[in-house]
C-alpha cells in the first residue's frame, strides 16, 4: 500500500514537472511585441505614459525636431530625441519612453550629431532609454494616439441681412445645456495629451535665494596713454604698418544663484543609466537663472557700473611680456569658481593686421583680467575664446581651463592670426560650433558670447547675429575706437552692433573710446554677463518676428466681444521682446473692407503696441475673410523685413463670404505663416485652408470668445517651435 502511494505521488510530481517546463517553454516562445513608429512621431501625440517602440532608420534628420537635454519636450520626435541622448544611432532600434510632468524649460544642446532646440516650458515631458521592459510593467503592443484635429462644427454662410448677433445671443439663453456640450466635444477633441500619473510626477525643490557678495575695493594702476593714432583704408598700408604705429582698415568685399542642487527624482535613474554608458547627463544642470549683484537702479553711465561693482581681484597688470605660441598645458587645478555666475562665454577676440602688435596685447591682457575678475570654476563661469581674422579658430573651449590662474597663462601664449575682421563669420562659427557637449558646454548655463571689434567689421553681421540669438546665445558688443565722421563710409554694415546684440538698450553693448581705456571696462564687462537676470536670448523662444493680427469685426462679433479679442491680442503681445531688431507687431480689421489699424514700424516699444491695441475701434459689418488675407499679404507683410520670420494669427466667428484657399495659399507661397482661431460658427474647413499646418496645431477652435484666453499659452508655445524649422525669405 505505501509503495502504491509512493508511486502515485512520485507520477503526479513528474506530470508537474514537465507541465512547468512546457509552460515556461511557451512562455520564453511567446515574445513581447514591439510596435514601430515613424521618425516623425513626437510623444505627445501617443496618449500611452509609458511604451516600447521601435524606431525606423534614418530618424537623424533636422525636420524631426528635438526639445531639450535628457528631459525632452512632448513636442519632440521619440526617434530622433533617442538619437540625440545616445540609447540608439540613425539605424534605428528599440527604446523606452516614459511620460513625466511638464518642465518650466528645455535646454538645447548638439549631442550625438542631433541639434536639439530650447524650449522655455512645456505641458509634457518624457524619458527615453534602452528598449529593456521594466520588472512588473505591462507594456502595450500597440499605441494609442491622440487625435489633433476637432470635430467639424457645421454652418451656414453668414447673410448680410440676418443679425447674427441676436441669433447667438438667443441661442445661447436658450440652449445652454447644449453649448456646454458643444464646448466639451471640441475641448476633449483638442485635448493632445493624458494629465500624467502621480508615478510619473517629477519631484523638484525650491531653489534657494541668492546670496549677495561684498566685494572690497581695488586699486588699478593707469597704463600710459599715447596719442591718437592715425588710420588708412588701402591694403597696401596694411602690410606696411604691422607695428601697429598706424591704425588700418582694409574693407573687403565678402558679406554671428547660486545653483539649486534639485534633482529630478523622477529621471535620477535615466541619468545614471546614462553615465555609465558614457552619454552627456545635462539633466543634472538643467538649473533655473537667478540674479547676481541685482543693481538698485539701471546706472545710465559707464562710471557708475564701475563703482558699483569692485572685485577683489587685481584687474590690470602693467608691462608686457612677448612669449612665443604654445599649446595650452593641460589643466593641472581645478576651482569650484564664483557660483553666483554660472554662464558659459565665448570671447571673439580680434586677431585682424587692423588692431597692430601692442593693441593685440592690450587685447590679451583684457582678456586675462576679465577671466580673473569673474572667478572660472566648474560651478561657476567657463570661459573659452576664438580668434578671427579672414577664417575664425578655437584657441580653447569651455572645458580646456577650469581655474582663472591657468587661463590667464594661455591667454598670454595666444598669438596674432591677422587678416580682415570677419565678424560675422565668427559669429557663424560660434553658433554652429562652439557651444557643444564636446566642447564643454553644460546646457543648464547661458550662453554668451561677447564680441571685441577694433573700430567696425569688414562683413555683414545681421543675419549671422540672428540665427545665433534665435539659438539662445547672448550677444555682447565691446567696440573699441569707433568710426570717426571721415570714415563711416567705409563701414560696410551701418549700426552693425544695433543689428548684432541681443537687445537694443544698450546693455549689451560697450563703446570704448581707446584700447589704452579698455582696463576700464573690465568691471562693468563682468558684471553685464553675470547677471543671468537680463540674458533675455537665452529665455525667449523668437527673436526675430513679424507678427501681425487679422481681426474679424464683423456685426456677428458684437462690441463686448470684439473687447474680449483684443484683450486676447494684447496677451499673446505682451510676451514678445517688441523692438525694431526683435519682433514687431501690426494689425488689420476686416468686415467686407479692410483697414489697416498699424503696420509693423509704427510702434518699437512694447507699452505703444499694447496702447495702441486697446485703442483700436470696433467696426462692424459683413465678413470677408479671403479679401482680409490678400490684404494683410499686400499692405501688411510686405513691409517686413527680410531677416524677420512672417507670421500672421488671424480670428474669425464664422463662415466667409468669399473663399479663402486661394488667398491662404498665396500668403503660405509668400513665407507668411498663418494660425487661424475659430470662435463660435467658424467653418473647420475654413480654418485649416487658413493655417500653414493643421496637423502641426496651426488651427484652433474655440467654443465662445470667453475662453479664448486658454489659447494664449499654447499658441505661443507653437510659434516658438516654428523659428528654427521654417525657411528664411
Amino acid at each position: 500500500m505505501k509503495a502504491t502511494v509512493i508511486a502515485t505521488f512520485f507520477g503526479v510530481f513528474l506530470m508537474c514537472t514537465y507541465a512547468a517546463k512546457e509552460a515556461t517553454k511557451k512562455m520564453k516562445k511567446a515574445k513581447l511585441y514591439v510596435p514601430q513608429i515613424d521618425c516623425d512621431v513626437k510623444a505627445g501625440k501617443i496618449i500611452n505614459p509609458e511604451f516600447i517602440a521601435k524606431c525606423p532608420p534614418g530618424c537623424q534628420d533636422v525636420k524631426y525636431r528635438v526639445y531639450g537635454t535628457d528631459i525632452y519636450a512632448s513636442f519632440s520626435s521619440v526617434c530622433n530625441a533617442a538619437i540625440h541622448s545616445g540609447i540608439i544611432d540613425n539605424t534605428g532600434g528599440k527604446i523606452l519612453v516614459q511620460k513625466v510632468a511638464g518642465h518650466s524649460g528645455y535646454r538645447g544642446s548638439f549631442s550625438n550629431g542631433v541639434r536639439s532646440l530650447s524650449l522655455p516650458r512645456w505641458r509634457e515631458s518624457f524619458l527615453v532609454s534602452e528598449g529593456k521592459p521594466r520588472k512588473g510593467v505591462t507594456y502595450p503592443s500597440t499605441l494609442e494616439y491622440s487625435s489633433s484635429k476637432s470635430t467639424a462644427v457645421k454652418s451656414e454662410p453668414k447673410k448680410p441681412e440676418q443679425d447674427l448677433k441676436a441669433t447667438k445671443s438667443a441661442d445661447t439663453t436658450n440652449a445652454p445645456e447644449k453649448a456646454s456640450e458643444q464646448g466639451d466635444a471640441v475641448r476633449k477633441e483638442y485635448r493632445t495629451s493624458p494629465v500624467p500619473t502621480p508615478a510619473t510626477q517629477m519631484a523638484t525643490t525650491t531653489p534657494t535665494p541668492t546670496t549677495v557678495m561684498t566685494d572690497p575695493s581695488t586699486t588699478t594702476p593707469k597704463p600710459t596713454t599715447t596719442p591718437a593714432t592715425t588710420r588708412t583704408t588701402t591694403a597696401a598700408a596694411a602690410a606696411k604698418t604691422r607695428a601697429g604705429l598706424h591704425r588700418v582698415r582694409d574693407i573687403g568685399s565678402s558679406s554671428v544663484h547660486p545653483a539649486y542642487s534639485s534633482v529630478i527624482a523622477a529621471a535620477s535613474r535615466q541619468v545614471q543609466a546614462a553615465q555609465g554608458r558614457g552619454q552627456n547627463t545635462d539633466i543634472q544642470r538643467q538649473e533655473p537663472i537667478a540674479a547676481f549683484w541685482r543693481a538698485a537702479g539701471s546706472p545710465a553711465h559707464l562710471a557708475m557700473e564701475t563703482d558699483s561693482w569692485k572685485p577683489g581681484l587685481s584687474l590690470f597688470d602693467t608691462g608686457f611680456s612677448s612669449k612665443e605660441e604654445l599649446n595650452p598645458k593641460p589643466l593641472e587645478s581645478i576651482s569650484q569658481g564664483n557660483p553666483n555666475c554660472k554662464v558659459d562665454l565665448s570671447f571673439l577676440m580680434d586677431g585682424s593686421w587692423s588692431i597692430g602688435k601692442r593693441r593685440f596685447q592690450l587685447q590679451k591682457r583684457f582678456l586675462g583680467n576679465v577671466a580673473q575678475a569673474l572667478g572660472i570654476g566648474t560651478t561657476g563661469p567657463l570661459m573659452g575664446i576664438i580668434q578671427y581674422g579672414d577664417d575664425p579658430s578655437t584657441e580653447f573651449n569651455l572645458k580646456t581651463f577650469a581655474n582663472s590662474k591657468d587661463l590667464r597663462n594661455a591667454i598670454e601664449k595666444i598669438s596674432q592670426k591677422g587678416g580682415l575682421s570677419n565678424v560675422g563669420k565668427a559669429l557663424s562659427f560660434v553658433n554652429k560650433n562652439f557651444f557643444s557637449d564636446a566642447n564643454g558646454n553644460r546646457g543648464g548655463a547661458p550662453n554668451v558670447v561677447v564680441v571685441m571689434v577694433d573700430g567696425w567689421p569688414t562683413d555683414k553681421v545681421e543675419e549671422a547675429s540672428r540665427l545665433a540669438r534665435e539659438s539662445g546665445i547672448n550677444i555682447f558688443f565691446v567696440t573699441i575706437e569707433a568710426a570717426a565722421e571721415s570714415e563711416k563710409q567705409n563701414v560696410i554694415e551701418p549700426n552693425f552692433v544695433d543689428k548684432a546684440v541681443c537687445r537694443t538698450n544698450g546693455f549689451y553693448s560697450i563703446n570704448v573710446p581707446s584700447w589704452f581705456s579698455l582696463h576700464k571696462v573690465v568691471q562693468p564687462l563682468v558684471k553685464r554677463v553675470c547677471d543671468t537676470d537680463r540674458l533675455v536670448c537665452s529665455k525667449t523662444c523668437l527673436n526675430s518676428a513679424d507678427i501681425g493680427f487679422v481681426i474679424d469685426g464683423s456685426s456677428s462679433v458684437g462690441t463686448s466681444n470684439f473687447r474680449t479679442v483684443l484683450q486676447f491680442v494684447a496677451n499673446i503681445s505682451k510676451e514678445f521682446e517688441i523692438s525694431d531688431t526683435d519682433t514687431r507687431i501690426g494689425a488689420v480689421q476686416y468686415t467686407y473692407e479692410q483697414r489697416l489699424e498699424f503696420s509693423f514700424d509704427k510702434y518699437s516699444t512694447k507699452q505703444d503696441v499694447l496702447s495702441a491695441i486697446k485703442r483700436i475701434s470696433y467696426w462692424s459689418g459683413g465678413t470677408s475673410t479671403g479679401a482680409a488675407i490678400s490684404y494683410a499679404s499686400e499692405q501688411l507683410f510686405s513691409k517686413s523685413k527680410p531677416n524677420k520670420r512672417k507670421i500672421m494669427i488671424l480670428i474669425t466667428d464664422g463662415r466667409s463670404y468669399d473663399d479663402v484657399r486661394v488667398p491662404a495659399m498665396a500668403a503660405h507661397q509668400n513665407g507668411i505663416i498663418a494660425y487661424s482661431i475659430g470662435v463660435a460658427w467658424a467653418a473647420q474647413d475654413e480654418l485649416e485652408a487658413i493655417a500653414t499646418d493643421p496637423d502641426k496645431e496651426h488651427s484652433f477652435f474655440v467654443d465662445e470668445f470667453d475662453n479664448l484666453y486658454r489659447f494664449v499659452n499654447q499658441l505661443i508655445q507653437n510659434i516658438c517651435t516654428e523659428f528654427n524649422s521654417q525657411p528664411r525669405n
